[in-house]
C-alpha cells in the first residue's frame, strides 16, 4: 500500500470535513489517520490515505480535490508520502 497525504488549509466554515471525506469515500480512498485543529478561526487538517482503491487515477484525485477545495474556500492539497516526506526535509 502506498500512503498519500491530503493537507486542508482554510477559514473555518460548517461542512469542511464532511465534503472532503465525501467525496473521498465516493471515489474508494480509505482514511488511514486524519488530524484536525482551528486556531483562531483557520481551519487545518492531514490525512493519511490509501488512494490505491480508487478507480481515478491520482491526478485526478489531486485535481478533483484541488477544484473541491475552491468551492469549500480551502486548500487542498493531495501528495504521494514520498514526495510529501522529501519535501518536509527541505
Amino acid at each position: 500500500m502506498k500512503k498519500s497525504i491530503i493537507t486542508v488549509v482554510g477559514k473555518d466554515c460548517v461542512g469542511i470535513i464532511a465534503k472532503i471525506c465525501t467525496y473521498l469515500a465516493d471515489n474508494d480512498v480509505n482514511i488511514l489517520d486524519i488530524s484536525q485543529t482551528i486556531v483562531d478561526g483557520y481551519f487545518n487538517m492531514m490525512m493519511i490515505a490509501d488512494t490505491n482503491g480508487s478507480k481515478k487515477e491520482f491526478l485526478t484525485l489531486s485535481s478533483e480535490l484541488e477544484e473541491l477545495g475552491e468551492k469549500i474556500g480551502c486548500i487542498v492539497k493531495l501528495q504521494r508520502e514520498d514526495i510529501f516526506n522529501r519535501m518536509q526535509r527541505i
